[in-house]
């Protein structure tokens, strides 16, 4: 699959950079295919690990569904976010991210990810404590996880003048 290149190519920020904003967002919104065809996007938690983006999910639902019939997905992250009312603007960066999203069924694989996923959200929390919570939890959430096949970042106009000052 060719993905589209970006339109405005000069507001484009470079892979590293648009890495940095996954390893550090704290959430994004994942799109998927869902029933009847319509987009599903969800607001969800989530670690860059391993070039992969790792999600947990519960067992069933809505999100499990469409994954199911459908591999491909979206998940955009918003860096930044700032209004400027008098010039009817936003000074912004974001990161999409395009490929396919899969159940992980390996226990070992499960395991790594689940810890990359709590280290991110609670960094200063003990291994012990961090391995007891997951054991406790194991049967009642899947993980899940994304292999980029393609990613933009872009910034608004005023951040790519502001940067090549």
């Amino acid at each position: 699959m060719m993905f589209r290149e970006m339109r405005r190519k000069g507001q484009e920020i470079p892979f590293v950079e648009a890495a940095e904003i996954l390893e550090n967002g704290t959430h994004g919104v994942l799109a998927v295919t869902g029933d009847d065809e319509y987009p599903y996007s969800v607001p969800i938690s989530y670690v860059y690990h391993k070039g992969r983006l790792i999600f947990h999910s519960a067992l069933s639902g809505h999100k499990i569904d469409a994954i199911k019939r459908s591999g491909k997905a979206s998940f955009c992250v918003v860096a930044s976010d700032d209004v400027v009312p008098l010039e009817y603007t936003t000074r912004y960066r974001s990161v999409i991210a395009f490929g396919r999203i899969s159940i992980v069924m390996d226990d070992e694989r499960k395991l790594e990810d689940a810890i990359a996923l709590a280290r991110k959200y609670a960094p200063s929390d003990s291994n012990e404590h961090r391995l007891d919570y997951i054991d406790s939890e194991w049967k009642g959430f899947c993980i899940l996880e994304m292999t980029i096949e393609h990613i933009t970042g872009k910034e608004s106009h005023a951040l790519m003048l502001e940067r090549r000052r």
